[in-house]
């Protein structure tokens, strides 16, 4: 019996599984190993502050988005070794394997910004991407007076590199609805030049942020929490103080990949960007947020990136040349708040254009504009989540970016 084994069963690490043991040849099984059974869905964890979702609705068991037929073991990984293609345990069980998928997602880490998790931790300074920090925070928000309110992003790279510009929009939406606005001083503070990756789509939200009197902090590399004063300091000696500050901590790689030294120094696992096969190792395969390329972080990435892992892992197999098919495609919601949305749709090499998606000239989504039909698309994400995403259906969307429906 040959072994297909899979690290990490979040979004890329089931939807691969599920794809992989209905198509892998006579002969191979296909196993998933992942330190807990709680599967949550983490795009869901953006409401969760401003009591639109709650918490427990967004967590499922791992095991019921996988095929019966894929082994599952709740298992932590202590050591991957590539020589020997073995994978190790906590608590010295073994698993060897015949091709590796490494799908162990990225880490959130405040602990390697000082003063993060201090004595104001969880009190006056929460992060909302994890199940424990959005729902403190939401706590936090319920008996919010007033004051100033920072939203920072540490530094790149991070999981959905739009959310945080998504929370200072529902921020300021919520606070609106609730009289609390002009009582509240809402600063958005960034390491990046502009308020987002991409210089068009930076410009729009720029914009808008503007039009919402939402302050741009940028070049802001976050240092420290100051605890005693109140304040986040910056490496250039820049201070801001703050009432309450929502943090997108920096990110990492997993425990395992950074202790078996496969990662880089973020610890993220070289990659090809084009084959998802490992840099240093032919008979190991990266997906999703694991990955170093320079694509998002996010779920619908990960699904146009095992579009392309699937038919290259039966290649390989077939001993057949991998095809290049990933371009870095991302297709991703940005809440902007009362009731709607905004669609971006980018590769490596082609930034956020205007126009219509998924069928040119209909839509019924639009680009690089709000729209409530593009929020009501974000909300039903979630069933096309469980239902198709995870379980490694076919969703009705190209792996790679068009252009039809787009102009410049």
């Amino acid at each position: 019996m040959k072994e297909l084994l899979i690290l990490g069963g979040g979004t890329a690490g089931s939807m691969m599984a599920n794809k992989m043991v209905r198509s892998l040849p006579s002969g191979w099984r296909v196993t998933v190993v992942d330190r807990d059974d709680q599967h949550i869905y983490q795009p869901g964890l953006l409401f969760v502050p401003f009591g639109e979702v709650r918490p427990e609705s967004l967590v499922r068991p791992r095991g019921r988005s996988l095929d019966p037929q894929v082994r599952y073991v709740v298992a932590a990984v202590d050591r991957i070794d590539p020589a020997s293609k073995v994978v190790g345990l906590e608590g010295g069980e073994q698993l060897t394997w015949d091709l590796l998928v490494i799908a162990t997602g990225a880490k959130l880490r405040p602990d390697l910004t000082e003063g993060l998790t201090g004595r104001r931790w969880r009190e006056d300074v929460f992060d909302f991407y994890s199940l424990g920090g959005a729902s403190a925070l939401a706590r936090r928000l319920e008996g919010w007076e007033g004051g100033r309110l920072l939203v920072n992003l540490v530094d790149m790279p991070i999981k959905c590199p739009v959310a945080p510009l998504e929370f200072a929009f529902l921020a300021d939406a919520w606070l609106t609805e609730r009289g609390l606005r002009s009582k509240t001083e809402l600063v958005y503070v960034t390491p990046l030049s502009d308020a987002f990756t991409k210089p068009r789509a930076s410009a729009i939200l720029g914009s808008m942020m503007g039009d919402r009197s939402i302050d741009v902090v940028t070049d802001f590399h976050a240092s420290e929490i100051d605890n005693e004063a109140g304040t986040l300091n910056s490496f250039e000696g820049r201070e801001l103080d703050f009432d309450l500050l929502v943090t997108v901590p920096l990110h990492g790689g997993a425990d395992p990949v950074v202790d078996s030294g496969l990662g880089d120094a973020t610890g993220f696992v070289p990659t090809h960007r084009n084959t998802l096969q490992s840099l240093h190792h032919d008979h190991i395969f990266v997906l999703g947020d694991a990955t170093d390329l320079p694509s998002s972080k996010a779920g619908a990435v990960a699904h146009f990136q095992g579009d392309v892992l699937a038919p290259n892992l039966l290649r390989f197999i077939d001993g057949r040349p991998l095809l290049p098919g990933f371009d870095g495609h991302a297709n991703c919601f940005l809440e902007t708040g009362h009731g709607k949305a905004m669609l971006l749709d980018f590769n490596y090499d082609t930034e956020p254009l205007p126009g219509r998606f998924p069928l040119p000239g209909i839509g019924p989504f639009t680009l690089l504009e709000e729209s409530r039909f593009n929020h009501l698309g974000k909300l039903a994400f979630e069933w096309v989540y469980w239902h198709m995403l995870v379980k490694g259906e076919e969703l009705p969307l190209d792996h790679r970016m068009l252009m039809h429906g787009k102009w410049s």
